[in-house]
């Protein structure tokens, strides 16, 4: 089993576009615009991958860091026997070769866990 690592972000908000006009120039990354007010940033230098984009649920935004691990839904019972909890189970995206999940951390805070092709 190799060590799990933080292989993507995101940051979304009510303004996809704008938040990549901002993050791009701020850092002067190179954000590619898939559609739907979301942008990937290019990682190929050094770094890790990420996305800037629209809340899909309109709601106010957030920040999130996806861990890579080998077993999603193992993951998923270890963060319950910790204190933590299952916010989304794992869901496979087979046209990307990628599963994900999500929980909450004992205060709240929500990550992701994925395998595959995030990076």
């Amino acid at each position: 089993m190799k060590r799990p690592v933080v292989a993507w972000f995101e940051v979304m908000g009510n303004d996809g576009p704008r938040l990549q006009q901002f993050y791009g120039d701020l850092f002067d990354w190179k954000i590619q615009d898939v559609g739907d007010g979301y942008g990937t940033v290019d990682a190929s230098e050094k770094g890790i991958g990420g996305g800037i984009g629209r809340s899909q649920d309109g709601g106010k935004g957030h920040v999130m860091f996806y861990v890579e691990v080998d077993d999603p839904a193992a993951y998923l019972n270890k963060v319950e026997k910790l204190g933590g909890r299952t916010i989304a189970p794992p869901v496979t995206l087979e046209q990307f070769g990628l599963t994900f999940a999500f929980f909450a951390d004992p205060e709240g805070h929500i990550i992701g866990l994925s395998k595959g092709a995030v990076r």
